[in-house]
């Protein structure tokens, strides 16, 4: 089975914008349709509370032909237009989908971050982790949301094995980005989330990443957008994950970024896996 995962920050805009990075964002898109994924986990997509448009579902089936699509969209009290999450999967597939709350604080419950896909011997779920926010005004917040993950994966792990993914907004070690010395304290890389990930791995959960690649260096999926050359020097982070249960790690073929080109912000992630 091959799945994909992307955060990509406004689904509307990197459909319907002739802006230069929409552009970049749709050669995005066709280099995933060349992947022929089953699964593909987007994130941000920052639709309204009524979800894709009938013009958006139009441009996704141009693309995606044989695929049908399930969305989460952020709605009252959160934020409008805020976060959200979206499958693609092929129309040969049959899951039972839920829209998880895991009682978190706040209103990061009603923002869309989470679809779960149940299948006859395993689970796939994708997550919106919340951000820590400048000058780490939702860290205490965040810290909650990352124990009752924690726990909402757990409860699957009991049921059947769990493939779980997407911009989980901590690089967990010091090698998974480029300055980690002058970013201790920024959101993505405080003792605080970087230990909130560690526990979520000490319930039974592998970096498929590492588990593939070991302590390889300077490979990111994230690249700040506010720097011209963060791209160009590869001063990146690496905050989008596919986790298995530890039960599934040997059968993982491949664990990888994919090629965003020239494009800053995120990067679509992929997963083989022998299922």
């Amino acid at each position: 089975m091959k799945l994909i995962s992307w955060n990509i920050d406004s689904l509307n805009a990197a459909l319907t914008s002739d802006s230069t990075r929409a552009l970049l964002s749709r050669a995005v898109i066709d280099t995933l349709v060349n992947e022929d994924a089953d699964i593909i986990a987007i994130q941000e997509t920052k639709l309204s509370a009524k979800g894709p448009t009938k013009k958006h579902l139009e441009l996704l089936l141009n693309y995606f032909p044989n695929y049908l699509n399930v969305w989460r969209s952020s709605e009252e009290p959160a934020r409008k237009g805020y976060a959200g999450t979206m499958f693609l999967y092929k129309d040969s597939l049959n899951p039972i989908i839920t829209f998880p709350e895991i009682g978190a604080p706040t209103t990061m419950d009603s923002e869309g971050r989470i679809i779960t896909l149940e299948f006859e011997d395993f689970y796939v779920t994708q997550v919106y982790t919340p951000n820590a926010g400048d000058g780490l005004k939702r860290l205490a917040d965040r810290q909650i949301w990352d124990e009752k993950y924690a726990e909402y994966l757990a409860e699957l792990d009991k049921k059947k094995p769990v493939l779980a993914t997407g911009d989980y907004n901590v690089a967990h070690k010091e090698i998974d980005l480029a300055n980690p010395s002058s970013n201790r304290r920024s959101p993505g890389f405080t003792d605080e989330e970087r230990q909130g990930f560690t526990n979520l791995l000490n319930y039974g959960f592998t970096d498929t990443f590492r588990y593939i690649h070991g302590d390889i260096p300077n490979v990111y999926s994230w690249w700040a957008q506010r720097s011209k050359t963060s791209k160009i020097n590869n001063t990146g982070w690496r905050i989008d994950y596919w986790l298995t249960s530890n039960r599934l790690a040997n059968k993982v073929i491949k664990s990888e970024m994919i090629s965003s080109g020239e494009r800053q912000d995120h990067t679509p992630i992929l997963l083989e896996i022998d299922l």
